[in-house]
This record gives C-alpha cells, structure tokens and sequence, in this order.
C-alpha cells in the first residue's frame, strides 16, 4: 500500500463504494478531521453510526452506513471539491446549495467542521471540502 495524498478523499471513496456492495460497514484509519466529518454526516442522516475502535498498531474507525427500506443507499453521491493539489476556499455569502437544499456541501472553518447552512447561519466561510446528496 502507498502514501494516501488526500485520506479525505479516501475516506469518501471508501463509503461510496462500500455502499455500492450494500456493506453494513466500512473500517478507515482515524484522524481528527475524518472523525469530524462522519458526525457531520451522522448529524444529517447520512450514515447510522460511526464507532472508533482501539487497536495496535493504529485507531480505527468502523462507520455504519444506512440503507432506505428498499436497499439503496442513504448516500447517492459524494464529490470532494477542495484537495490537496487545488484548495478551494469560500466566503460566507458564496457556500453553495446542494441539489436545491437536497445534500449539503461540507466547510471546514474556524469554528470547526459544519455543513455549509450551519456556516451561513453561523456567518463564516471557510475552506469546501465536499458535497455530499
């Protein structure tokens, strides 16, 4: 296994194609800003749970994915927008609406990672890391 660049991305790829095969979970090695983001996701219904397992060498963090009754997955689609080679960075009056309101972009700000309505209300911009519908 190589160097992962950009584990945010990562992360995003794993859940999607997790989802894809209708598995109930998915294991991702921990860092602070993935285990924001899940409770980002968890907060917006996007996932069940999330649970950080310790282990050695390393933490790990298993996330429950959810599935609508007829078994598709909660998530439809996920696209990272700000990444290691190109950050993009946004204002309070420009955070963009996902799907008219439908998903929610991801904003990583001075307050902390939040969905891009709580960064509006809160009048803060920051750096878009995702859009997530």
């Amino acid at each position: 296994m190589g160097i992962i660049t950009d584990p945010i991305a990562d992360m995003l790829t794993r859940i999607r194609n997790a989802g894809m095969a209708k598995k109930s979970s998915m294991l991702v090695p921990i860092s602070i800003m993935k285990l924001a983001l899940v409770r980002v996701l968890k907060s917006e219904g996007f996932i069940r749970d999330f649970e950080v397992l310790k282990g050695q060498p390393r933490q790990l963090l298993r996330v429950h994915l959810l599935y609508s009754p007829d078994s598709k997955h909660r998530i439809q689609g996920l696209r990272r927008v700000s990444r290691p080679g190109l950050r993009r960075y946004v204002g309070k009056d420009k955070i963009p609406q996902v799907y008219g309101g439908l998903g929610v972009a991801v904003v990583s700000t001075s307050q902390g990672l939040m969905t891009g309505s709580d960064a509006r209300r809160r009048g803060v911009g920051g750096e878009l890391l995702c859009y997530v519908w």
